[in-house]
């Protein structure tokens, strides 16, 4: 399977009539939006070749990348709101246009594509000629860092791909409306669109913004609302309604909330090679169960396709992380990994049962995204039902979530000096796993805290191991795990226990097969 970006640039995209935006507010447009999305999914799917204008497309990269918004001619920026808008251009991988709107007290209007708002730099081409071609997407500015200075806030670009910043941070992961068949699709990978936006005039003052979008593909149409409330921590509470089209190749992974990733390498799997220790947008996947229970499963760059699920009843949370956030971690002073984001979804109502599926492709540079996490519901409406849900999506830093109790805080694995197999003439996989938070730090050094460890059948434990680090205030566990068969992965769970009580998350890996 190739890495995600790509596929963006191969999946089949849809153009279906404009629908004619009447709403004068946001919950009246999304109720509107809503029939839209049922009208859409009545009928057959209908896509659309590109027809980007012939000088257009034949530029390259570097020749897109020279055409530039002209910051002036922002959308409300003639009107000193808090926030404005940008768009982006047409061109190369993003062939395909949305069309924007605006809702405000004044009523609906379109905001059309006009040459006029770009500098097309060293290109010689006649824009003029074009008419209304469309945008690609479009980004949203906010005094972010600084009252002087509006930053790129959020940006909707490619399919249903978007992503947004805290205070402080640098882009890194994304997040999508939907994902459809990401493995195991008989047709592969499906990629729904937004085909339409409409952007609420925020008042004067305003600390938050909303946009709604309207959803399609060949066999999903939906309708999306994000409140996007932007600061150290920025917040979306994200509102959808999803129909599946009749016919066709039934949908057998249907993704909810779905974040996309890289990881490359990193502490759990470092590489001699590269000068910097880690490199990755990401570092592990947390849920949050319903019982209770917190999990965290560090990230890997595997030789193969490796899926994982989690099911639970109910989810209370799941995120893609970037815990380590050191920059003697990273020693990249352009990428700057240790300014990503975190991004965590936490549900709004009942999901009802489910499981959390992350997916992990093989990457060979970090250029890029080869991590995949969603929910994936256990029952799927029938065609023409709705699916709603809700969730709040925080794109975190350095106050990032972390469990009640104790967390993990880097997992190494490696050799050290360990005496190789009387049979096999082979070291076994040894982890260090350090434990850090509250919980841990108001127990002794002496208090009888014990690692708790179980694998699946491929392997067995041969050493489990608990003590203080003094250096951290927490506690180091130490494992050896025996893989009874190198071509069978071996998952491993392990926790720390005072006594009775369980002190910290979970910490759930696997040991990919050879």
């Amino acid at each position: 399977m190739a890495a995600i970006t790509l596929l963006l640039s191969q999946s089949v995209q849809a153009q279906p009539p404009t629908p004619s935006p009447t709403a004068d507010n946001a919950r009246l447009g999304w109720a509107q939006l809503g029939d839209m999305a049922r009208q859409r999914a009545a009928q057959p799917y209908r896509p659309a070749p590109s027809s980007l204008p012939a000088d257009l497309a034949r530029l390259d990269y570097d020749g897109v990348r020279d055409i530039r918004f002209r910051t002036d001619h922002a959308t409300w920026r003639d009107r000193s709101l808090p926030f404005e808008v940008q768009y982006f251009h047409l061109g190369l991988y993003q062939t395909q246009p949305v069309r924007i709107h605006e809702i405000s007290d004044e009523g609906p209007r379109d905001l059309p594509y006009r040459s006029s708002d770009y500098d097309f730099g060293a290109n010689r081409l006649q824009p003029q000629r074009w008419g209304d071609i469309g945008h690609a997407g479009f980004r949203v500015h906010y005094a972010l860092n600084n009252p002087a200075y509006k930053d790129e806030l959020v940006v909707f670009l490619g399919a249903s791909y978007f992503r947004a910043l805290g205070a402080g941070q640098q882009y890194g992961l994304s997040a999508r409306a939907l994902a459809i068949d990401t493995v195991g699709g008989d047709r592969g990978e499906e990629f729904p669109r937004f085909t339409d936006f409409w952007l609420v005039r925020p008042a004067p003052g305003a600390t938050e913004i909303t946009i709604l979008a309207l959803l399609d593909s060949p066999r999903a149409t939906g309708a999306w609302r994000f409140v996007i409330r932007p600061g150290r921590t920025t917040a979306m509470d994200v509102q959808a309604r999803v129909y599946l089209r009749e016919g066709g190749t039934p949908i057998r992974t249907l993704g909810i909330a779905p974040l996309t990733s890289m990881f490359l390498f990193g502490e759990n799997q470092p590489r001699a090679t590269d000068f910097r220790p880690e490199v990755h947008d990401s570092d592990g996947l947390m849920v949050a169960t319903d019982t209770g229970e917190w999990l965290w499963r560090p990230l890997q760059n595997p030789r193969q396709l490796s899926v994982s699920s989690f099911a639970m009843r109910q989810p209370r949370g799941f995120g893609l992380m970037q815990r380590d956030r050191r920059f003697a971690s990273y020693e990249d002073i352009e990428a700057r990994y240790e300014r990503r984001p975190s991004a965590w979804v936490r549900p709004v109502g009942d999901w009802g049962p489910g499981r959390v599926e992350l997916v992990q492709l093989p990457t060979p540079d970090e250029t890029h995204d080869n991590i995949v996490a969603y929910w994936v519901p256990e029952r799927l409406p029938a065609p023409g039902q709705p699916l709603d849900f809700a969730y709040e999506l925080l794109w975190q830093g350095d106050d990032g979530q972390r469990p009640p109790a104790s967390w993990v805080a880097q997992t190494r694995t490696g050799y050290g000096y360990t005496r190789l197999d009387a049979q096999t003439q082979e070291r076994q996989p040894h982890f260090i796993l350090d434990f850090t938070g509250p919980a841990l730090e108001r127990l002794g050094p002496d208090a009888p805290v014990e690692v708790v460890v179980s694998t699946n059948e491929h392997g067995d434990v041969l050493e489990a191991l608990a003590y203080p680090n003094p250096e951290t205030q927490g506690w180091r566990a130490s494992l050896r795990i025996d893989r009874i068969d190198p071509r069978r992965p071996v998952e491993v769970r392990a926790f720390l226990q005072h006594r009775q009580d369980t002190v910290s998350e979970t910490w759930t890996h696997v040991i990919l097969p050879e």
